[in-house]
């Protein structure tokens, strides 16, 4: 497992879902973990369990980051409490389903300030942190959806994870000169409470059409962001990588039906 002891991470969203599974892993490879999340009971709860796998430190740190003021004010105390940041992990990000026809002014307005707004201010705040630390790492949590693949009524949270990747590749030349690395996951369908409330034949569904036969774990996803947060991966920069079980490979459901 790639070491990160004396590293200083911070996962927004970090509650539930793929955010705690990637403080998991961070935890269990020694980083000492700041996670952000707006519910109270949640975020204490995760503290809990990641406190229980023996994280050197960790932080909850309750907070809106869909605006300028509430992205830095999440960052700025969860840098202050482990005193640095190493490592941001810009993964706070909402998937509510809603079909092109119905989507409203307000709809677009929330998925944008927290899957967009909420991802650049919080790479705004964390630079002067990061720099200060000579190996900054951002890491974004995006998905094959919207960059690499479309689902009917999720064309506005796809159009907000491409949109990380553009500000992706150009934070990551900006942010060069100081060394800090700037990378994404992108997730194929991963097994969390939000998917589970999708229903079982969903589920099923789903797994069907990975080459690999089942759905993805949070695991999966924190071990693709731990590498990214590593020191080996310190000449790795504006690269997206996808860990979907091959989701985006076959060219029909025949590609899967077996010789």
């Amino acid at each position: 497992m790639t070491d990160l002891s004396h590293t200083r991470v911070l996962v927004t969203g970090g509650s539930r879902g793929i955010g705690l599974g990637i403080a998991r892993v961070l935890a269990r490879a020694g980083a000492s973990v700041a996670v952000t999340a707006r519910s109270g009971d949640a975020l204490a709860a995760a503290a809990a369990e990641l406190e229980a796998l023996g994280a050197p430190q960790v932080v909850a740190v309750p907070g809106e980051i869909g605006s300028r003021a509430g992205a830095h004010a999440v960052v700025e105390a969860a840098t202050e409490a482990l005193g640095g940041l190493d490592v941001l992990c810009a993964n706070a990000g909402i998937f509510p389903e809603t079909r092109i026809g119905d989507l409203t002014e307000a709809d677009l307005d929330e998925i944008l300030a927290v899957n967009v707004k909420g991802t650049i201010f919080a790479v705004q705040a964390a630079v002067p942190a990061l720099t200060a630390s000579g190996r900054g790492r951002v890491v974004l949590t995006s998905s094959i959806t919207g960059p690499l693949t479309g689902y009917p009524g999720w064309s506005h949270y796809g159009a907000t994870k491409a949109a990380q990747l553009g500000f992706m590749r150009s934070a990551a030349i900006e942010l060069a000169p100081a060394r800090i690395t700037v990378n994404a996951v992108l997730p194929g369908n991963v097994l969390t409470e939000g998917l589970a409330e999708l229903g079982e034949d969903y589920l099923a569904s789903m797994a069907r059409s990975v080459p690999l036969g089942a759905l993805g774990t949070t695991d999966d996803i924190g071990h693709a962001v731990a590498y990214l947060a590593s020191r080996e991966a310190g000449y790795v920069t504006g690269h997206a990588l996808v860990v979907d079980g091959g989701q985006v490979l076959p060219e029909s459901p025949e590609a899967l039906a077996g010789p």
